[in-house]
């Protein structure tokens, strides 16, 4: 899988969870006495939104991204690619806390509603980094890919040839 399709997928699907999150932990709320916890995990999601916001901002990759991609191998031929398996493989931790927080929330709403802010903080964070490592691909004309590797070991990319420049823009 294409690392910027894997960044992508990552943004869409932190997002995905802070949805369904949000929107059980509403639901949860709505048989609660008290208001104190709606406000408090409003208040969350705002100073989430905030935080992720800030850390988005930068259009440059951010140093781990930068260190990833320094140290991708080189390779000639296009890896395999199985982009469910991939997602899987390295998502997984997002998944099991979703589905958590998610079976949580229906007995304490306010679990889901922390971990829908921590959901935005993370989409909102890595939002621009797609585009930041689209633009190192076409300037040195290379395609990064995830590599295959155990969900428990650090993620791996793998360098190859790729299209630079032009190449990649339709004709105006």
């Amino acid at each position: 899988m294409k690392f910027g399709d894997f960044l992508k997928a990552t943004v869409l699907l932190s997002a995905a969870s802070a949805t369904l999150l949000a929107a059980l932990t509403v639901i949860g709320l709505q048989n609660t006495l008290s208001d104190t916890a709606i406000y408090v995990c409003f208040g969350w999601w705002i100073i989430a939104t905030l935080i992720g916001s800030r850390m988005g901002s930068r259009t440059e990759t951010t140093h781990a991204i930068a260190n990833l991609l320094a140290g991708a191998k080189h390779q000639h031929s296009l890896p395999e690619l199985a982009p469910a398996r991939t997602i899987l493989n390295r998502l997984w931790p997002l998944l099991i806390v979703t589905v958590g927080s998610g079976v949580l929330s229906v007995f304490l709403p306010q679990i889901g509603g922390i971990a829908a802010g921590f959901a935005i903080i993370w989409a909102l964070a890595w939002r621009r980094q797609e585009a930041a490592v689209a633009a190192i691909e076409e300037r040195d004309g290379v395609r990064f890919y995830v590599d295959q590797t155990s969900p428990l070991r650090a993620i791996r990319l793998i360098r190859t040839p790729g299209f630079s420049g032009d190449f990649l823009h339709s004709p105006a």
